[in-house]
């Protein structure tokens, strides 16, 4: 078996037969000291805009349609900012997944945000101001959130 985290934060023991492998991707947008944020439903935590890259989709497709689905923003992709691994047990569905996530840092080409009732957990697009956000405010990859947008703050623009 192989440990996996869940949607509550808890630990649940997942047979490795029972395991999807999942590539996904994921927007750090950020415009003038504020990055874009959705709630998730099902615990009203934050996340990033983004999610799984269909077969045949390249990632940068993936990215703008994502952060379109959930948010209704155009981005233009500035570069790549990290890789995670992650191991991750989604409640409702009964799904385990092996998610490899990519981070792409982006600035908004759009600023009326949408939020589409076709999504599964992302709700309510808002920008938050960088300086009020915490890693644990997230409900995943909230580390990397904050280390991107820190060293952003480092690079003169």
């Amino acid at each position: 078996t192989v440990d996996f985290i869940d949607l509550h934060g808890g630990t649940v023991a997942i047979e490795k037969s029972r395991i999807s492998f999942r590539p996904s991707v994921y927007g750090i947008i950020v415009h003038e000291g504020s990055v874009l944020v959705c709630n998730t439903k099902s615990t009203g935590k934050y996340s990033l805009p983004g999610g799984g890259i269909d077969l045949g989709e390249k990632i940068e497709e993936a990215l703008r349609r994502e952060v379109w689905e959930e948010c209704g923003v155009a981005i233009e992709i500035e570069r790549f900012i990290d890789f995670q691994e992650r191991f991750f047990y989604y409640n409702p569905t009964d799904n385990a997944w092996q998610i490899h996530a990519f981070f792409f840092l982006c600035r908004p080409q759009s600023f009326d945000l949408i939020c589409s009732d076709d999504t599964d957990e992302a709700e309510k697009p808002h920008w938050i101001r960088i300086d009020q956000i915490r890693a644990e405010d997230f409900q995943a990859f909230g580390d990397v959130v904050l280390s991107s947008v820190t060293k952003l703050k480092a690079i003169p623009r």
